[in-house]
């Protein structure tokens, strides 16, 4: 199964609901991704630029977007990215498929 990286932020209503009353999210996030089929592999709030990041697999693309929009459409966060991960072979045969194209830079 495709893996998926998502950076999310909160926005600052949610931050002060989780001062208020905190608790786990990883277990919210794991269900949501049980339930279209796939795995939660790992949740972690971070310092920067983000306040978190999650490691999913999902059965494909139209499942791990189902879970995307179903939390991006909560309105508990004030950004949500996700990114699929390749695989080293996967990136492989890319490289090779890339050698086949006949690219021409613009303007040439």
């Amino acid at each position: 199964m495709p893996l998926y990286l998502s950076r999310f932020s909160y926005t600052p209503e949610t931050w002060a609901r989780l001062i208020g009353h905190p608790e786990d999210r990883a277990k919210a996030a794991q269900a949501y991704i049980e339930s279209v089929g796939g795995k939660l592999h790992g949740f972690w709030y971070a310092f920067g630029t983000r306040d978190g990041y999650n490691l999913w697999e999902a059965p494909d693309n139209v499942s791990m977007a189902a879970v995307a929009l179903a939390i991006s459409g909560g309105g508990a966060l004030s950004s949500f990215e996700t990114t699929v991960l390749l695989t080293i072979d996967e990136t492989t045969d890319a490289l090779r498929k890339a050698g086949q194209v006949q690219y021409r830079v613009p303007g040439a």
